[in-house]
């Protein structure tokens, strides 16, 4: 029997200043959780230049890392490495019990659910979002995982994956307007609407190894991002609108929130530099089988 697929990432952002920064102050979100699907073997960090860093945790149990640099500095690199095992995907049952839209609805008065079950910053509703669910037609079922199944399966379908057409501030009107956009703009529609049929839903950001036909990793392998709805019996379900499947062993979290601007890589405050420029390289290898 096959065993955990084992994932050997590093990640690596590069900031380059158009002039000398005096100090930067950071908070990153690069650390993998650990779940019953999902185990971390190891993680590092380095930084340059050298800065210390601590390790806290914030509201939704994402682990970060805040450090300072005081020194004058043209360029800053930030790299990650970590060696994940992943589980696969849950057996899902063809519908829930009876009575499962009640007890999603009775969740929506749960403070612990309230930051799921309500609009944030970049998954909200709006007139653009309610045209576009009555243009295609989007009503939740009477059964709530066939309902978000259903929702992953449509917006993979009308949505056009393209690379560049929206940034990290994008808001959900952009793609709803144009059809294309990337995958945090799949999760951030797919959380609204599941949002407003009362499903808790959250943000997942992450990796994903996905390969082509050759076998060889795909362009748009790597970082990534996904939906979690909580579903009565079964708990917090990974649904993957962009590539229309649910999240498996291919799939790596890093962290959740309400959305995108919860779980940013890394955000903070530089001084003393006019502009800069960001590249960031993500390399996802799976290792050979434990078991081979």
């Amino acid at each position: 029997m096959a065993g955990p697929n084992r994932f050997a990432i590093e990640h690596v952002s590069h900031y380059r200043y158009s002039a000398p920064a005096r100090q930067a102050v950071m908070s990153l979100c690069l650390q993998p959780r650990e779940s019953i699907r999902q185990q971390l073997v190891d993680f590092s960090l380095s930084i340059d230049p050298f800065a210390h860093f601590s390790a806290g945790a914030d509201p939704f149990g994402n682990t970060t890392h805040v450090f300072s640099v005081y020194r004058k500095h043209v360029s800053l690199r930030i790299t990650s490495r970590a060696t994940v095992d992943t589980g696969p995907a849950p057996q899902l049952p063809g519908s829930l019990a009876p009575g499962a839209w009640d007890r999603i609805r009775a969740w929506q008065r749960s403070f612990t659910l309230w930051d799921f079950t309500h609009d944030s910053a970049l998954a909200r509703s709006s007139p653009g979002l309610t045209s576009f669910m009555r243009r295609e037609k989007i009503e939740p079922a009477d059964d709530p995982l066939q309902s978000v199944g259903m929702l992953s399966e449509k917006l993979h379908n009308v949505f056009d994956y393209v690379p560049g057409s929206t940034t990290a501030a994008s808001p959900i009107d952009d793609i709803l307007q144009t059809g294309r956009g990337v995958c945090q703009d799949y999760a951030h529609v797919m959380i609204a609407i599941a949002r407003s049929w009362g499903v808790p839903s959250r943000y997942v950001s992450g990796y994903v190894h996905v390969t082509g036909d050759t076998g060889e990793q795909a362009p748009h392998s790597a970082t990534h991002a996904w939906v979690e709805c909580r579903l009565p019996g079964l708990g917090w379900v990974g649904f993957d609108p962009t590539n229309q499947t649910l999240a498996g062993d291919h799939h790596v979290c890093i962290a959740v929130g309400r959305d995108y601007q919860d779980v940013s890589p890394a955000k903070g405050i530089r001084h003393g530099f006019v502009g800069s420029n960001l590249e960031v390289d993500v390399r996802m290898r799976l290792l050979p089988s434990m078991g081979a």
